[in-house]
């Protein structure tokens, strides 16, 4: 884990714990991961019914497929959020894995640091910093290779670099941290993203109806596959909702339209070389998102083996080339 990544300033009140895959995620964590820091006045035992329902439409809005994890690995102890760091607090999360595993875009954006420590004050290794607009900025520490330039534009789940143990620290990982209001402004990294419906720990991806942009692709790729006969055009609007919500039904799952871990392992296939169908076209558009650059033809020929294996091993999977549960999670992650 890192040695420094101090923030100077310490983290703002979103308390980071231990023991459980998403330490300090609370309410007042999730709008505060949002930018709705506004709407936590008065939230307590007093709070209106209409308040309570205004806050949790936000949350639900931001889990719109706009982010994506950025990086397969496991939480080291005392890598957490708000570790103590010398006369600091530790200023992101800590995701190990070996040197080499792929790093990717936590949302679209412009890359605006790529410098030792990202340029940002306790920050050693090679980093990058990520605009993402509207005062949000992400930051990947101790990187081991750049794969992306300075200024360039990028997409939610591109490849932008590799894991590396570079400047301070114990051992491989990714120092990850997220930035709002303005740049070096901290919050908990684990909790926003999970308010936008990734969860950083790597389980299953939310994706709440109004959602848009290829992960949405997937899955009426997916729903197309049992029939469904979707326009697959990336918007999931009210159509695909209410198929989503019939599909759901039909699993005896709670028909809230939201797919997420309880819906993801039954909607999804395993699916290996010579396969074919609306299912493989999903595989391969998820394998786009992470850089693939396949053509969606819907065929699982050798291309499409050799995609899966290369994905599958640099981000640490078992590299057999066949796209079971375990490779579908952490593709649409």
């Amino acid at each position: 884990m890192c040695r420094s990544c101090a923030d100077p300033t310490g983290p703002n009140d979103l308390s980071a714990g231990t023991g459980h895959p998403l330490p300090g995620l609370s309410r007042r964590g999730l709008l505060a991961g949002l930018g709705l820091g506004a709407l936590t006045v008065g939230l307590s035992a007093g709070t209106s019914a209409a308040a309570e329902a205004e806050a949790a439409v936000a949350v639900a809005a931001a889990r719109n497929g706009a982010w994506a994890g950025p990086a397969q690995g496991g939480f080291p102890a005392g890598g957490h959020y708000g570790a103590p760091r010398g006369g600091g607090s530790h200023a992101g999360q800590d995701v190990s894995n070996s040197t080499g595993t792929a790093v990717y875009a936590a949302a679209a954006g412009t890359v605006i640091r790529r410098s030792w420590g990202g340029g940002l004050p306790g920050r050693t290794g090679n980093g990058l910093v990520i605009s993402h607009g509207g005062g949000q900025y992400t930051y990947y520490g101790h990187l081991s290779a750049y794969r992306v330039g300075l200024n360039a534009t990028v997409s939610a789940g591109q490849r932008i670099a590799d894991m590396g143990a570079t400047g301070n620290v114990t051992g491989p990982h990714l120092h990850f941290e997220t930035h709002t209001s303005a740049l070096g402004t901290t919050v908990n990294p684990v909790s926003f993203l999970a308010a936008r419906g990734v969860d950083l720990a790597g389980g299953w991806s939310r994706i709440d109806p109004g959602a848009s942009g290829a992960t949405v692709v997937v899955i009426q790729h997916l729903m197309n596959q049992r029939g469904y006969g979707l326009v697959v055009d990336g918007a999931y609007g009210s159509v695909s909702a209410d198929a989503v919500k019939r599909f759901q039904r039909s699993k005896g799952l709670v028909a809230d339209g939201q797919v997420g871990p309880a819906t993801w392992p039954v909607l999804v296939y395993t699916l290996r070389q010579g396969g074919s169908g609306s299912h493989v076209r999903a595989l391969q558009t998820a394998l786009n998102r992470r850089s693939a650059g396949l053509v969606v033809d819907g065929g699982f020929g050798s291309v499409t083996t050799s995609a899966v294996r290369a994905y599958q091993s640099v981000n640490r999977l078992v590299a057999d080339g066949e796209a079971g549960p375990v490779t579908w999670r952490a593709l649409t992650g």
